[in-house]
């Protein structure tokens, strides 16, 4: 059985992403991983500012609180997704990284889970951000040893 690995945000791109890998996990008999990754300045400034509210209830929030959260977004789009009578089975791992680390995170998660196809969605950026951030499709179509679908937004 063949495996794909879609990086996925809640967007609507993802969405699109994520109903082309469907088409592909059908046609293949394949399951999916769906990777939801967060950077660490979005988990840092949401710590910040749920830790400033003071609220009695709330003592911290934790990594597992920021997974949760993510994963939750990636089953609302998974449900928009397939449908119920889909044969497509799929995991959800949630990690975090910065923004130059996710490249290699998807590489790396693609490796541990079996994955011989990933998908992502490539984004238009200016020469200086690519410069700055490197650009994640350009590098994992030349690292990941498997097939690469860029769709893009």
């Amino acid at each position: 059985m063949d495996r794909g690995l879609v990086l996925i945000e809640n967007t609507d791109s993802h969405a699109d992403l994520l109903r082309e890998a469907r088409e592909h996990a059908l046609g293949a008999d394949a399951d999916l991983v769906l990777l939801v990754t967060l950077t660490e300045d979005e988990f840092e400034e949401t710590q910040e500012v749920l830790d400033t509210i003071g609220d009695v209830e709330h003592t911290s929030y934790t990594e597992q609180d920021a997974f949760k959260g993510a994963m939750n977004d990636a089953e609302e789009v998974a449900r928009e997704v397939f449908s119920t009578d889909d044969e497509v089975s799929y995991d959800i791992v949630p990690r975090i990284a910065s923004e130059k680390e996710r490249a290699e995170t998807v590489i790396e998660v693609a490796d541990e889970e079996g994955a011989d196809h990933v998908f992502i969605l490539g984004r238009k950026r200016s020469p200086t951000g690519k410069a700055l951030f490197g650009d994640l499709a350009q590098f994992v179509i030349l690292n990941f040893d498997g097939y690469v679908t860029l769709h893009t937004e």
